[in-house]
């Protein structure tokens, strides 16, 4: 009987420690997530699976340009290590959260950044942006000049005219994007 016990302490905790260490990973190294919607087509589809780096979330790096990124769409509280650990897919997997508030974008500008909506086009700095992957032309354009704060970014989904993105919920703290795409 005790070895039939110490058998099952074994298996406890090599599950445990296992259990521990995909939770760090995916908090702070990798993690896989699905597209969600067609905001971002032709890029990525409908229930794609991504691979996204935590890397930058972790160091707090600023993504580049043009670098896809996942975003907490509620900018409008606080985000700290609670959040990230609480929303990470092993949890869930146990509180059966369906959360739309995790967003798939492209980033458009940074902090000192001004952009600018005009001919169907987004200017950055005064320069009108090559976005080779939009599939068609922006409807959105407006008269207003935006400056992207210290420490905000400006995101857009690559289907402009289906997508829900700064142009709505405003300027992304740095601390609400959650990771980058991996891969092209």
């Amino acid at each position: 009987m005790k070895k039939i016990a110490s058998e099952i302490r074994s298996w406890v905790s090599s599950i445990g420690v296992a259990f521990i260490c995909a939770l760090l990973i995916g908090v702070f190294i990798i993690q896989p997530t699905n597209v969600l919607g067609h905001s971002m087509d032709p890029t990525l589809h409908d229930e794609q699976r991504i691979f996204v780096s935590k890397i930058p979330h972790t160091f707090h790096i600023v993504p580049n340009y043009g670098d896809i990124v996942i975003i907490d769409s509620r900018v409008d509280r606080s985000r700290g290590l609670l959040d990230d650990l609480l929303e990470h897919p092993l949890i869930t997997l146990f509180t059966s959260k369906d959360d739309r508030s995790f967003y798939i974008k492209r980033v458009i500008g940074k902090p000192g950044d001004v952009l600018e909506f005009k001919d169907h086009r987004v200017v950055r700095n005064g320069d009108p942006l090559e976005e080779p992957y939009l599939s068609e032309q922006m409807n959105y354009t407006s008269t207003q000049k935006v400056t992207v704060p210290d420490g905000h970014l400006y995101v857009m989904g690559d289907n402009r005219n289906n997508s829900k993105d700064s142009r709505n919920i405003g300027f992304i703290p740095l601390d609400h994007v959650l990771g980058v795409k991996i891969g092209k």
